[in-house]
Formats: structure tokens, sequence, C-alpha cells
């Protein structure tokens, strides 16, 4: 019996032990599985993504478009609007939900989205800080965050993002300073911080990021200078850092930037001389209006002549600058002409661009671009053609196609080339045409399409009149004040352009909100230029062969009255359209509206209440901007900065406006009358003042 007993316990030991090894195997063999990649690796990952969207949607407490609502466990997560996952594993690398009117804060969760390479939020109502979560998405590359309600300071550890290229959180309230470990992220060729209420000077450490193209500091509070360090920056092509308090001398190295295309240092407080070479010989690039101690420059600056007195170090340093920029100008030219080639060589090899990518485009590319043109893609149309929006296939750049309203079939070599000019008309302020087709259709009927730059908040039309829908608030999208201010300006330096700087005259015909698109920094450019002539001369070898002529006169309310009595077309018609956008741009009220009938147009509805009533043809959510600031009894123009503002801008659209072509001044006059208003009216000032 007592052997039994040994022998029962003896086995039950075993059995205890043979358990437990089997246990230990077990875990062993997962955990080798594991090491060897032959487990599943994705579904710990797929369900951390998964949960960081739910606690994403969590957050939002506004989606008036009811995106939120295909985020439900009936479709896998990676189908979910605006979310993109890789094929191979399934992790989330896109999160795009741009432009669809949502609201909340954003979730620090985000931060476990460790795939995450690409995670627009742009021109939505986000609000509260930046977690510092977002310091995990060690994959990220582009960050956008424009336009939203952003506050609070950028997160510290926004640099553990060491592969971003592209960062934009321009139209925010972001606060504090600007970050000097942003220097590390040695990637990044666009930092936008536009529109935002950031202090303290540049941080000299941005001078670390080589690789940057695009740097956009206007509409905050920084001081200091521009430190001698972004001279580094050789391939800078855009610089904004208007409408701050920066100080001290325009630095030269700007002048050497080869790359530099367009500067704006305006209302600022730079003192001395402006340079004269390099960039600051275009006039149309370069702004630096309202810097009351600046002086000198090309004479299309209008700037003030310097001082003939000035005293001798500031002499000496001047000769000392011109000899050495003298023995180096050769120098500096060859090495210029050594780093231009490359440029080009490198430019020859790169695919990925916008323009790159649309020199070859043929019919059968732009419809596969468009979806066949599909009405989703339809962007808008009128007189001159209908605009789609377009993805190319092989680089995935977002476009818009022009296809033109043709009556004469052929004429593709005048049609062609006129276009080709038209791609060599570049400014700031202009939609970039980057190419143009020409051909059949499917259905062997002539075909022409011009294919420009895509715009992405739209047209100056959405904001200054957006359709509402039954459950929208009216305030969805508005321009405050100073943007219409800014919008007006970006118009008419680009109509001044066109009509005092290209080879010849060019008259647009058919300026009106429609034409005028925003960028993602909400700066206009004047698209369709140019087209008046392509297709006049198409209506004309049409009436050639057909009775009747049509000519291209224009928009109803925005043409000037002389067309309609057969006048030639002229740059005084253009500026007539001008100001009757003007006039449209802070009345809020179309030309067309329907008060206007019977002797009463939108021009004599603001003449007659100019200057005292100035209030009652204001539009009212300008009017509500002044209530906000807290004067909202002041009626009276003289006695409000506000107001005087405003009159001096409807001053100006009454006197574009005119009736008689020779009582209307020219563009160039138009621009310097808003640069005295800017001045006058500092920019910093007005937007604390105003609303974002």
């Amino acid at each position: 019996m007592e052997l039994l007993k040994k022998h029962s316990k003896l086995s039950s030991s075993f059995f205890h032990v043979y358990v437990e090894v089997i246990i230990l195997l077990s875990c062993f063999n997962f955990r080798c599985l594991n090491l060897l990649g032959l487990a599943d690796p994705v579904v710990s990952g797929n369900a951390t993504d998964k949960q960081a969207l739910l606690d994403f949607k969590a957050k939002i407490t506004g989606d008036q478009l009811k995106v939120m609502e295909s985020w439900n466990s009936s479709i896998h997560f990676c189908q979910w609007h605006g979310v993109t996952c890789g094929r191979k594993n399934q992790r989330v690398t896109k999160l795009e939900l741009q432009s669809l009117k949502l609201s909340g804060s954003l979730s620090p969760h985000i931060g476990n989205m460790s795939f995450l390479r690409v995670l627009n939020l742009m021109n939505n109502s986000f609000y509260n800080q930046i977690p510092q979560s977002i310091g995990g998405l060690r994959r990220l590359e582009t960050l956008y965050l424009t336009n939203n309600s952003i506050s609070g300071e950028i997160p510290s550890n926004l640099s553990s993002c060491s592969k971003l290229t592209i960062v934009r959180m321009a139209g925010n309230r972001l606060t504090g300073e600007i970050p000097a470990f942003l220097g590390f992220l040695s990637n990044l060729k666009v930092l936008s911080f536009y529109n935002n209420s950031l202090i303290g000077s540049i941080p000299p450490s941005l001078g670390n990021l080589s690789s940057l193209e695009e740097l956009a500091l206007t509409y905050n509070a920084l001081d200091g200078i521009i430190p001698e360090t972004l001279g580094r920056l050789t391939n800078l092509s855009i610089f904004l850092a208007a409408a701050n308090a920066i100080s001290g001398e325009i630095p030269e190295f700007l002048v050497r930037f080869g790359a530099l295309r367009y500067l704006n240092l305006s209302f600022n407080n730079f003192e001395g001389v402006i340079p004269s070479g390099g960039i600051f010989k275009n006039a149309s690039a370069t702004f630096v209006e309202g810097n009351s101690k600046l002086c000198g420059g090309i004479p299309e600056l209008h700037m003030l002549r310097c001082n003939l007195k000035t005293s001798s170090s500031n002499s000496l340093r001047l000769e000392v600058a011109i000899i050495v920029g003298s023995l180096g100008a050769t120098l500096a030219f060859t090495c210029l002409l050594i780093l231009w080639i490359g440029k080009k060589k490198e430019k020859q090899a790169t695919t990925t661009s916008v323009e790159n990518s649309v020199l070859q485009l043929s019919y059968q590319s732009i419809v596969r671009a468009t979806d066949g043109f599909s009405t989703q893609n339809l962007v808008g149309s009128g007189s001159f053609g209908s605009v789609y929006k377009g993805v190319l296939q092989a680089s995935g750049a977002v476009i818009a196609v022009k296809v033109l309203n043709l009556l004469n079939r052929g004429a593709s070599r005048s049609f062609l080339a006129e276009c080709e000019a038209l791609k060599n008309i570049r400014h700031r302020n202009l939609v970039k045409v980057l190419t143009a087709i020409s051909g059949e259709d499917y259905q062997g009927n002539d075909f022409k399409a011009l294919v420009y730059e895509f715009m992405e908040n739209g047209s100056l039309e959405d904001w200054l009149h957006p359709l509402i829908g039954m459950n929208e608030p009216e305030t969805v999208r508005n321009l405050n004040f100073f943007q219409r201010v800014s919008v007006a300006m970006d118009v008419a330096h680009a109509l001044e352009y066109l009509h005092h700087h290209c080879e010849e005259p060019i008259i647009h015909c058919d300026l009106k909100p429609s034409n005028i698109l925003l960028d993602e920094e909400m700066v206009g450019h004047i698209s369709d230029f140019g087209l008046a002539k392509i297709l006049s001369t198409d209506r004309l070898n049409y009436s050639a062969n057909k009775s009747g002529s049509l000519g291209l006169r224009g928009t109803i309310g925005y043409a000037p009255p002389e067309y309609g009595m057969g006048s030639g077309l002229s740059t005084k018609g253009d500026v007539y359209s001008y100001g009757i956008l003007l006039l449209e741009m802070f009345t809020g009220k179309r030309p067309t509206d329907e008060r206007f009938r019977e002797g009463l147009s939108l021009r004599n509805f603001v003449k007659a209440a100019l200057p005292e009533r100035i209030v009652e043809v204001t539009d009212p959510i300008l009017v509500e901007e002044r209530v906000a600031r807290g004067t909202p009894g002041v009626k009276n123009s003289r006695n409000d900065r506000h107001l005087r503002c405003l009159n001096s801008l409807f001053e100006i659209g009454l006197t574009c406006s005119a009736e008689s072509p020779n009582e209307r001044i020219d563009m160039s006059d138009v621009v310097i009358k808003l640069c005295s208003i800017r001045d006058k009216f500092h920019p910093t000032r007005l937007r604390h003042e105003v609303p974002t």
C-alpha cells in the first residue's frame, strides 16, 4: 500500500512537470515565432491604430457633414473616410480630414498611430493645444493644421518627428516663441506659422534647415532681427515675414538667394537702405512698404529716397560693400552659374513636382485625372469654360483643368503659342499655368484645355457668399477685415503687373470674385488671365464663317458700361471691374443683388452713404467685428480709425468704377493708395483688433 502511494505521488509530480514544460515550450514557441517574424505582426498594431482613431472620433464635438458616421464597425477602419492604410501591414499611413467642418480637440492618442506619414486637418475648427504625443509620430512627413483655432505653444517634442518635410500651422492661435529645436528637422522644406500670435525673435537655429524652400511668419508679433544664420538657406524660394515688429537692416544675403521668387518684409521696423540686387530688382516679387525707416530701392517700390547726409560710418560701410561686391562679382557669378547648372540637371531628373508631372499630358491622362470629367470634380464654370479638379495618377499631383468653350475648330498652333506665352507670365498673385492640351476628344470634337496649379481654399466667391445649408451656421466661412484688405492688395498687385509689367498689356476682361482663387495661406491669385485674347481670336475666326459675332465682354455687373456700347477692350475696363469687386468685398453685396434695380446700383448705394452712414453699407460680418472690438457706437468715420480705413477703401472702389474711363485711375495708382492705407492703419494693430 505504501509503495502504491509513492507511485501515485510520483506520477502526479511527473504530470505537473509535464504540464509546466508544455506551457513553457508553448510560450517559447510563440516568442520565437514573433522573433522570426512568423507570427501575425499586425494584430496588435491594427488594434492600436483602430483604437487611436476611435479616440480621435470621441474628441470630435461638431460634425456638420456627418463624416464620422462612416467610422463604425460595419466596415474595416482602413475604409473609414479620410483614412489610408498601407497595403502590407494594414497600418494607418494617412489621416486626411481637411475642409470637412469638423470641430473638437485633438486626441492625445493620435501619437499611437506610429506608421502615420500624412496628417491633414486643415480648414476645420479644431481647438485647444496640439498634444505632446505628436512626438511619437516618428514616420510623419507632412503636417497640415492650417486654418483652425488651435492654441497653446508649439509642442516641444515635434523635433522627434525627424522625417517631417512640410509643417503648416497658419491661421491658428498659437502663442509663445518659435522653438529653437525646429532647427533639428533637417528634411524640412516648408515651415508656415502665418497668422498666429507668436512672439520673440526668429531662432538662429532655423539656419540649419538647408532644404527649406518656404518660410512663412507673416502676421505674428515677432521682434528682433533676421539672424545672419538664415544666410545658409540658399534653397529658399518664399520668405514671408510681413506684419511683425522685426527690426534692423534688411540682410544683404537675400540678394544672393538665386531661388528666392517672393519676399514680403512689409510693415515691420526695418531701417537703412533697401538692397538693389537680386530679388529686390523685381517690384512684383518684393514687398517692403510699411517700414518708415527704410529708403532707396528701385523706383517701382515707391519708397522714399535716402538722405544724402548719412553718417560717415554708413558711407564707409556702403563703399566697402560696393568694393567687396565688385571684386566678388565674377566669383559669385561663377558659383551661381555652377549651382544653377547643377540644379537644372537635378530638376530634369526629378519627376515628382507638379510642373514636371504635367509637361506631356494627353487628353486620355486628363480624362483619368478628372475621373471622366465627373460632376463631383467640377469646381466651377463660366464664360471661358469649366474647371475640374484632377489628380495625376503617376505622381499624385493635384491640378485644376480648365476645359475651354470653343466655337472654331483647329488653330492648335496659335492656341499652343498663346498658352506658351501664358506659361512664361509669372507673378505670386497669378494662378500658375502649368501646360496646355490641344487635340480631339473620343468623339472627334476639338478639345483644348489649360492645366493650372490647384488652389486649396477655393474662390473669393465661396468666402464672400458661402452656400448655406439648412443646418449650417451662416458664419462657417468668412473673411475678417484684414484678410479682405490683404486679398484686395493681392489682386491689385496682379492687375498692375498684367497692365504695366508684361511685354504688352494683358487685359483680363472678366474680373470677378469667382476668378480670384485663394491658396493655403489665403493669398489671392487671379485666374483666367490671358484667356480673353485666346478666346476672342476663336470667336473672330468663328464669326468669319457665321453670321453675327460673339464678343467677350465680361460678366453682367462687373463689365464696364462702355463695353455695352461697343467700345474696345482696355485696361480701364479691368479697373472698373476691380472697383466693383472692391465694393463687393466690403459691403458683402453682389452688384446683381435684387435691391439694385430702377437706377440704383452697388456703386450708387455706397456713394450715397459716404462718409456719415458708412456702417449702413458695410458687410454685417465686419460690423460684428467692430462690436467685438468694443466700438459699436462710433458711427462717424472721422472718429474711428477702422471706419476711416473703410471709407478710404470705398473711395478707391468708387474712383475705379467711375462711369467714364477717363475718370478712372490706373492700377499703379491703386497699389500706391492701398499701400498708403496700410501704412496709416498698421496691420499688426488691425490684426489684433479683429477676430481670427
